[in-house]
């Protein structure tokens, strides 16, 4: 097997403590309309165009950039556990294409650790997409969620 592609070389992994029950973080990962208010960068609203939520099922946000263009983030759904765990595919046009996003929720008693993982083809693209910033950016729309979470 190839060391450089193992799958733990391969992913960019992001973790978070949000104040909040864990049935409250899974609704804003699982409803469109709490996923527009914090899918995003600060300062920019998302549209959900389309959302279903089930294994096989599709989802797309479309992000409205300063310049004008529109950011695409789209995929379609693989594995979904109640309260545990959202698996998809993924693609964020025109930044990062061909990735696998995993959200792992756990109960802390009143709050809920939280584990995002974004899976690269390969290592190469994995140490490409940290010099473009994915942490920063996936770092700040977690900050949006937490934000969200402390006003529901």
């Amino acid at each position: 097997m190839n060391k450089s592609n193992d799958k733990d070389n391969r992913t960019v992994t992001i973790k978070r403590t949000f104040n909040a029950p864990i049935n409250l973080v899974w609704d804003a990962w699982t409803q469109s309309e709490h996923i527009a208010e914090w899918w995003s960068p600060k300062g920019i609203k998302t549209k959900v165009v389309e959302h279903d939520f089930k294994v096989g099922g599709k989802w797309k946000y479309i992000m409205p950039m300063p310049n004008g263009q529109e950011f695409i983030a789209e995929g379609e759904y693989t594995e979904i556990v109640e309260f545990e765990k959202i698996v998809s595919s993924a693609n964020f046009r025109p930044m990062t294409e061909g990735v696998e996003i995993q959200s792992l929720f756990k109960s802390n008693d009143n709050k809920t650790d939280f584990i995002f993982n974004v899976i690269h083809p390969t290592e190469e693209y994995k140490i490409q997409q940290e010099k473009m910033g994915i942490m920063n950016g996936w770092g700040s729309v977690f900050d949006r969620l937490g934000e969200l979470l402390k006003n529901v």
